[in-house]
């Protein structure tokens, strides 16, 4: 199969096992939000312009939405750490959901079933994180076929639409099962392609935590990480959002209290060790933060009273992937704060099933001597597949 000929299939391809959306209304508030992540097995909960959480009967409206963006952890952690937030984080909780929106209308992208994976890639590059799009959904036994191009971008709750949405990962993963087609440039080193991203976010080891918090947002938003290092610029370890993802919202008191070398450990999946704890609840007195102090104390209430009598965990050192049952429920299948790592030689190919085996949505590239060099993301390996298609649009 020729090149251009893959890219112009549909994106309806990628769709298929992927889990219906559960959404949330943009008037909902910021604890309503948390409560939905608590219950989803997901690290984001779609937002949308209308509320799904009425029931609507049947022929009695037409309710037209669409999904204005994303929630996680992410956002609420570093909306907590605001200073404006942390004396009072109650009552920043009930603040609607729609003002910690990841800001910019392209972070998530309505896309109709039959439009081409070129489309997709296309959007990605642009800055779309999630494109949402409209699957087939079964009514009274009977298939509903996938909407056409114009109807597809809103939804009728009458009609009992639902949506999944497809994300960088999932793209790169499904090229990833094809990539015989795109030889021999799938073996060629990611120094030679021109895709290692140099100016990347850094932190020391030692220095407070708080003071990446606009790199982790702005990480959150692109979509890599912070790189916690030495002083001499060797790689330790890394701050990602994608392991803040499957944290709780007390991690917000861990970024306002800890250095950078002690985070890593407390976002470490299995949960945050003991001492560092009460680390921070030592240093939450001392800058009188009580009302942080007890939201902390609440939540690792709730988390031991859902606990169960006996604990496991267990942990695969080759994935980097860690499942625990000791009752934070927020840890378990987090990726542990390790950072993925390659070298300027390492071939594109590689590089990708690193990434995707560790669910990491950057890999830091590397000298000899650990010092670090740059990154390789997603959209950069995107834009070799791109780069690849006819330089014409591919029409339909």
């Amino acid at each position: 199969m020729a090149v251009p000929t893959f890219l112009n299939r549909n994106v309806s391809d990628l769709c298929i096992g992927k889990p219906a959306l559960k959404p949330l209304s943009v008037a909902a508030t910021v604890s309503e939000a948390l409560t939905l992540l608590n219950k989803s097995n997901e690290p984001h909960v779609s937002v949308w312009s209308c509320d799904h959480s009425k029931n609507v009967l049947e022929g009695e409206c037409e309710c037209q939405c669409r999904c204005v963006g994303k929630i996680c952890m992410v956002d609420v952690i570093c909306f907590l750490c605001k200073n404006e937030n942390s004396d009072n984080p109650s009552k920043a909780l009930e603040t609607s959901v729609s003002q910690i929106l990841p800001k910019g209308n392209l972070i998530v992208r309505h896309l109709a079933p039959n439009s081409s994976l070129l489309e997709a890639i296309d959007y990605i590059l642009e800055g779309t994180q999630n494109l949402v799009i409209p699957v087939q959904n079964y009514i009274g036994g009977k298939s509903r076929k996938t909407q056409s191009k114009s109807s597809s971008l809103s939804c009728k709750h009458r009609d009992g639409i639902e949506y999944c949405w497809l994300t960088q990962e999932d793209v790169i993963r499904f090229l990833l099962n094809f990539i015989g087609i795109f030889s021999p440039i799938t073996t060629s080193s990611i120094e030679s392609l021109n895709i290692i991203y140099c100016n990347v976010m850094t932190i020391r080891y030692y220095e407070p935590a708080m003071s990446a918090l606009d790199s982790l947002t702005l990480a959150h938003v692109e979509q890599t990480s912070v790189a916690v290092v030495d002083d001499l610029d060797r790689l330790i370890g890394e701050i990602s959002p994608s392991t803040l993802a499957y944290c709780d919202e007390t991690a917000a008191a861990a970024v306002m209290t800890l250095s950078a070398g002690d985070l890593l450990a407390y976002i470490d999946c299995g949960g945050p060790p003991e001492d560092l704890v009460d680390l921070v609840k030592v240093i939450l007195q001392e800058k009188k933060l009580g009302a942080l102090l007890e939201l902390m104390d609440e939540e690792l209430s709730l988390s031991s009273s859902s606990s169960c009598s006996v604990s496991s965990y267990s942990s695969d050192d080759e994935l980097g992937v860690c499942r625990n049952n000791n009752g934070s429920g927020r840890y378990s299948s987090a990726r542990r704060a390790e950072a993925i790592t390659c070298h300027p030689n390492s071939s594109l190919v590689a590089v990708m099933i690193q990434a995707l085996a560790h669910r990491a949505s950057s890999v830091w590239v590397m000298h000899e001597d650990n010092t670090l060099i740059g990154c390789v993301t997603f959209k950069g390996i995107l834009k070799v597949f791109r780069s690849l298609a006819n330089a014409r649009p591919i029409t339909r």
